[in-house]
């Protein structure tokens, strides 16, 4: 594990670097550098751990095999020594191949409506529900930034921020989980509007975009901006406001729109669709990122193409499959009450089973 003390010693330093940052009180005067640093210091921890397990057992193994050449009862505590050197290896081996960077940070999520009229939007109010009981769940709080409601109380469209309440290692991070729900989320199902009893299949797309800390991490020119606004509206299209404090921003050189309403003032409209368009820019930027990176960047769940159907969610059988993992179970009742932990976790599961064979490759 020469090679793995090579890898690690460069992290090991930076870690006590960050210490050192940490404990000057001027730090703590920039609230974005200091919860930066606690980020990285939090992942940087489970490098240091493992490598100090590591180096623990092998010393033991190490003094046991030496020991054993004059004393037999020595030898027979060597397998176990031996066993538990080869664990810790392999733990930080693990914690060695390098994560996504984006783990820690907070999520806008986007339901969309696709095929299926009505039942394609009251599907989209489904999967809503199952996101913000799910995010309840993990302790997260939620923020419905923009809706566009159905005639019958489902979504066209909607959008919700979706942030940990306190900073934690980077795999407990809100992208961490619904970075993989990006996709077409397909429903079987009869539906309301059915009178004949028939199973129909609709579908509802997904968007995750991880969100901006902090706005100068995406420089955004004004000049770059077309903004309209308008008077904002509710289902079937009827005015709910009498001002005009809906507004539209449109991102000039990537033609990205960015619509918002929810909130009466035209201030607070315009400040969330920045936040929106900032997250979407961060998210084109790491696409084109991702497309020009090693292997190991592209075999991950989360690049999978947002136009692939990735789930099915069958609700005559009560059962869920996710398409890219082959999970599947017949729970789908619990799944969309927010137990979406199991599947979230299959997804987790073969990413990392993905890099660790880029990282053996390489």
């Amino acid at each position: 594990m020469s090679d793995a003390f090579a890898a690690a010693r460069p992290l090991l330093d930076e870690h006590a670097q960050i210490e050192v940052q940490l404990a000057d009180p001027g730090v703590h005067a920039d609230a974005d550098r200091a919860r930066r640093l606690g980020r990285r210091y939090a992942e940087l921890g489970q490098v240091v751990a493992a490598y100090r397990a590591w180096h623990a057992a092998q010393d033991d193994a190490e003094a046991a095999a030496e020991l054993a050449r004059d004393d037999a009862s020595f030898a027979a505590e060597l397998p176990a020594l031996q066993e538990a050197a080869a664990q810790t290896a392999e733990r930080l081996r693990r914690v060695l191949v390098p994560r996504d960077p984006d783990d820690a940070r907070d999520v806008i999520l986007e339901i969309k409506a696709g095929e299926g009229g009505e039942e394609s939007a009251l599907f989209a109010g489904d999967l809503l529900r199952m996101y913000l009981r799910y995010a309840e769940r993990q302790g997260w709080s939620t923020q419905v930034l923009e809706a566009t409601e159905s005639d019958l109380g489902g979504y066209k469209d909607v959008q919700v921020a979706v942030k940990a309440r306190t900073a934690g290692p980077p795999e407990d991070g809100v992208w961490a989980h619904l970075k993989y729900e990006g996709g077409v989320h397909r429903v079987q199902r009869v539906p309301v509007t059915e009178s004949a009893g028939r199973i129909h299949t609709s579908a509802a797309g997904v968007l995750v975009f991880p969100e901006v800390e902090d706005a100068g991490e995406v420089e955004i020119d004004p000049n770059d901006l077309r903004i309209d606004v308008y008077r904002s509206s509710g289902p079937g299209g009827q005015s709910v406001n009498t001002t005009d404090s809906a507004v539209r921003i449109t991102h000039l050189p990537t033609g990205i729109v960015v619509s918002m309403q929810n909130e009466k003032s035209q201030l607070q409209n315009r400040e969330q669709a920045l936040r929106v368009l900032r997250a979407r820019l961060l998210a084109a930027r790491q696409e084109d990122a991702a497309a020009a990176a090693s292997q190991a960047r592209r075999s991950q769940v989360r690049t999978v193409d947002r136009s692939e159907r990735i789930r099915t969610y069958n609700f005559p059988e009560n059962r869920i499959a996710d398409h890219r993992t082959g999970y599947k179970a017949y729970n789908l009742d619990a799944v969309l009450g927010g137990d979406l932990g199991p599947v979230v976790q299959s997804a987790i599961d073969a990413d990392e089973a993905a890099r660790l064979a880029a990282a053996g490759e390489a």
